[in-house]
Parts: C-alpha cells; structure tokens; sequence
C-alpha cells in the first residue's frame, strides 16, 4: 500500500501502526519520527520563507492568502501522478494546518489517480483525537496494532484524571498565539478539564479564537501556558518575550506569580496525534506541579 501524509500528525501515527516504509509523501513539517525527514515531500507551505517572520507578520500573510482564496500549501503534483497513491491522509478541521480534502481530490482528479482513497482526519475533542488512531487503523489495516496503542493512550488518560479529581481546580488559560492573541480551542480545553484545570476563554471542540489582552486579565487565570501553534519549545521561550511584559498579561495572578509557562506545542499540542498524551502529562505538571511528576527536559518551561 502507498500512504500519503498530508499532515505531521497522520505521519506520526502512520508510523506508530508500524507502516513507515509505505510512506510515500508528507509534509515539508514531518519531523517525527526522525525517519520521517527522509521522506519525499509532497505538500509544502506556499508563503514566503525567506526570513524569520514575527507573529504578526505570519498572521498578516496568512489572512492576506485566505482573504485572496489562495492556497496556503502547494501540492507536488509530479510526485503524486507517480507514485499513485492508494490512500491520502489529510484534514479539514483548519485551512493554516494542512490541504483541505477538496483541493486533493482535485488535484487527483486532474492527474488521473481518481480511485485514490482521501482520508480527512478531523477530530476536535481529546476523546476524538485518540478514536482517529482507530480509524486510521482501519482504513491501512492495522486495527489490531491501532487498538492496542489507544489502549495504552486512554489507559494514561484515565491515570491523569484519576489523580486531577483529587486536587483543587484551578483556573488555566492556554495561548496559542501571541499576535494577536489566540486561546487554544479544540482537544485543548478538554485536556485542560483533565488535568484539573478550568479553561479559560475557550470551549471545548470549539476552535480557537482570538481574545483581546483586557480579557485574559478580567478573566484572571492562575496558570498560563503558552504554546504557540508550529513552535517548538526554545522558539516559545523566545516569542514569550513580546507579551511577558504587556501591562494587562502582566496583572495576572498567573504572571504575579510566576506561574506563566512556555511548552513544546509542536510535538505535544499542535498536533492531535499517539504524542498529544505526553502533552497531557506535561500540561498536568504546569497546573499541579504537587501532584503530578515533571516532566522530561526540553518539554516546558516556567517563564520569568
């Protein structure tokens, strides 16, 4: 079977069901596991990557394309009219994220691969992000190898809930951009429910939205953690920088007390793949550092 992964999680979970080697196309994002580097790519970013662009800057860009109707990734159509693909791993759930369903049934259509199969992967609830892995499983037949590691994802789980219905709940607000700024929607506010937490300024399996600073103050939260979509942790650390110091972010009880954290969105977030619970783990710890174990060097970060 050749698998295309249009997406940096499905890529990850292509390889967690034990098919690497039929991957025949991903994104110019896969990067995990290693071997995924090795991989043709398929699908690339279409804005400029010349330089390093600041938040704003890539919100900007990106609102200028969509506003145009233009694509926000380009399709290596070559590629695809030879290797022939059997199945296409994709999503509709956010048009920043990855090629939409249509645009590669039309780009198949167009190079004679009509029987291709498109998969989108669309899930917006933790519970959603985990059952995806079911059905990935059976669309590559791997149901048995995808039960098995659901399992072990729902048993960890439930091992944090467990622990977050013996603490108190605090108040969290998850920033998944910084200009402007975005609270993190999705499986992001029910992750936070299960760690113990009270989302603040999002809902669950709604997507994410963008909030004004006045509102992240009124809404007050104890704990704050900025895991800004596409980034890893050391960029994180680095973006922090520019809201830290806003007067209104800064009369947090979160900020005064010094309980503002940056994490590793990209591996443990952004991506709704097998690694979002280790995501959970490490959110457990930023909201009850008492109860839950810290987690493992280069995953968070406590900001100044």
């Amino acid at each position: 079977m050749k698998i295309v992964s249009l997406l940096p999680s499905a890529t990850e979970i292509v390889y967690a069901l034990g098919l690497g080697d039929d991957l025949v196309g991903v994104t110019d994002e896969c990067d995990y596991p290693p071997e995924a580097v090795t991989k043709p790519v398929v699908s690339r970013s279409a804005l400029p990557q010349t330089r390093i662009q600041t938040p704003r800057e890539i919100d900007d860009a990106v609102r200028e394309r969509l506003g145009a109707g233009e694509p926000l990734y380009v399709l290596d159509r070559e590629l695809l009219r030879r290797e022939r693909p059997d199945v296409l791993l994709t999503q509709d759930l956010c048009r920043v994220c990855a090629v939409p369903t249509g645009q590669v049934r039309r780009a198949l259509d167009e190079l004679g691969v009509p029987d291709a199969q498109v998969v989108s992967l669309d899930p917006q609830t933790l519970d959603e992000v985990v059952a995806q892995i079911e059905v990935v499983g059976r669309v590559l037949g791997r149901e048995d190898r995808a039960a098995e590691l659901v399992s072990s994802m729902r048993a960890r789980i439930e091992r944090v809930r467990a622990t977050a219905r013996r603490v108190p709940t605090v108040s969290v607000f998850c920033l998944e951009w910084s200009d402007p700024p975005f609270a993190a929607g999705h499986w992001v506010p029910e992750m936070v429910t299960a760690v113990g937490g009270e989302p603040l300024l999002a809902e669950p399996g709604k997507p994410s939205r963008e909030v004004a600073w006045h509102e992240v103050r009124a809404a007050a939260p104890e704990v704050v953690v900025f895991m800004p979509c596409g980034s890893y942790l050391e960029e994180a650390e680095q973006e922090a920088q520019g809201f830290l110091d806003h007067p209104e972010f800064a009369d947090t009880p979160a900020a005064r007390n010094r309980n503002v954290f940056a994490v590793d969105a990209t591996s443990y977030f952004s991506r709704p793949g097998p690694r979002i619970v280790d995501g959970l783990e490490i959110l457990a710890w930023a909201v009850h550092p008492e109860a839950f174990p810290e987690p493992p060097p280069g995953t968070i970060a406590r900001l100044a």
